[in-house]
């Protein structure tokens, strides 16, 4: 496996503007997805005093982090982990409050780009897709155990697969011949069953690693559990800032900013407030951002890039 972790961070210039910290005293900032530290090292630079934990799942990632962010050794702290254990993760490294959060959800280019990582369908390897290189399930593993019925849910709801019942029926026949081992063995199916795309469609097999990729490391699972811990962990005045590249990522998060921003949810016509719910959050930005122009032109895969920030109140 190649060490070589060189991961170009999208929407920097916006990332580094959601943030507000005070220059003048000590702030914290999680980056729970820290990957090679793209972003959090443009904000170390920014803010002298400001302290970083790092979270990730992925060793490479730790590794090259710790490289680019060598510069500022004295005030970062990484640990391995998955981002929805974020809280206890700063109670073991006693850090109480944060003023800021940043999760980068989704796979990063390195892990794409690595043949032997197997998320890229382009590239020959294994079937594996684990973020964390220690995890017991691999792509391979869920694809030949998992049954019929789930694996036709996953395609359609994190991939968008047309044909997703024939697509999983046609992988559970695949596999009674012979397990399914690597990246082309699913391509071929993807070949047979889907078909050649559209112009200007996303290739099919793209949509169907996408999805495998999902499950295998259970993405929605990660963030639904993070993003509570976010108002926990948080400041007044501190900032979550999310980036997905998911529609079902990004209504996640608009759902659950949107539903933290209320201070009632009592049903329209009660004379008073039986709830009791308090607002959280506030919305720094009501329309997604998403990459400008000169971005695109110089990073393809920003284009399916969105970012929301929240305010803790």
């Amino acid at each position: 496996m190649s060490d070589n972790f060189e991961h170009v961070s999208v929407l920097p210039n916006e990332v580094e503007a959601a943030f507000e910290f005070d220059p003048g005293r000590e702030a914290v900032l999680i980056d729970g997805t820290l990957g090679g530290g793209g972003h959090s090292g443009r904000l170390l630079q920014k803010y002298p005093k400001l302290r970083l934990l790092g979270i990730d799942r992925d060793d490479l990632a730790l590794k090259a982090a710790a490289e680019h962010l060598s510069f500022a050794a004295d005030r970062i702290t990484l640990v391995k982990g998955n981002f929805s254990t974020m809280a206890e993760i700063a109670k073991a490294h006693n850090v109480e409050k944060v003023d800021g959060i940043l999760l980068d959800i989704g796979v990063s280019s390195p892990q794409l780009d690595q043949a032997d990582r197997g998320f890229s369908w382009r590239l020959e390897a294994p079937l594996d897709m684990r973020m964390d290189q220690s995890s017991q399930l691999t792509a391979s593993r869920y694809l030949n155990h998992t049954s019929e019925a789930e694996l036709e849910r996953i395609l359609r709801v994190y991939g968008e697969v047309n044909k997703s019942r024939k697509m999983a029926a046609a992988i559970v026949a695949a596999r009674q011949q012979k397990p399914l081992a690597n990246t082309s063995d699913l391509v071929k199916i993807c070949d047979e069953v889907l078909g050649r795309s559209r112009r200007g469609e996303l290739p099919a097999p793209t949509l169907v690693f996408q999805a495998v990729r999902i499950a295998v490391n259970d993405e929605l699972g990660e963030l639904e559990a993070a993003l509570p811990q976010t108002v926990e962990l948080l400041n007044t005045g501190g900032r979550v800032a999310v980036i997905t590249f998911h529609s079902l990522e990004d209504r996640i998060v608009k759902n659950f900013f949107r539903n933290e921003s209320l201070s009632c949810i009592c049903p329209p016509g009660l004379p008073m407030c039986m709830c009791k719910k308090q607002a959280t959050l506030r919305a720094v930005n009501r329309k997604i951002i998403t990459a400008g122009a000169e971005e695109l032109a110089q990073n393809r895969r920003a284009a399916s890039a969105k970012l929301r920030v929240a305010e803790r109140i």
